[in-house]
């Protein structure tokens, strides 16, 4: 959740087109999205795409934000380690307990 608000200025605007679509489709396969969400944000210009799935999944939890970092790690691991966001952050978040 926090990495993915730290990220976000940054992953609306490099974040290309065919990975945006490539994550709109894994995050509904996951079940993150629901087809109503990734047709929205499927029909949006690159940069607004990038912003409402961003917003979307923040809004939705840590679950869902450490869902997507891994799955943009699969589609785009060099920006995802530019953006400072990787495999590792994701494993450490969900190794953490609960408050």
């Amino acid at each position: 959740d926090k990495k993915l608000r730290a990220a976000r200025t940054a992953f609306i605007n490099r974040t290309s087109r065919p990975v945006l679509d490539a994550l709109l489709d894994e995050l509904l396969k996951l079940k993150i999205i629901n087809n109503r969400e990734m047709e929205t944000v499927r029909a949006q210009p690159r940069t607004e795409k990038a912003q409402e799935l961003i917003d979307m999944v923040i809004n939705k939890g840590a679950a869902a934000s450490s869902l997507m970092i891994t799955v943009f790690c699969e589609l785009d691991p060099f920006l995802s380690t530019e953006l400072n966001i990787s495999f590792y952050l994701v494993l450490v978040l969900q190794t953490v307990p609960s408050l």
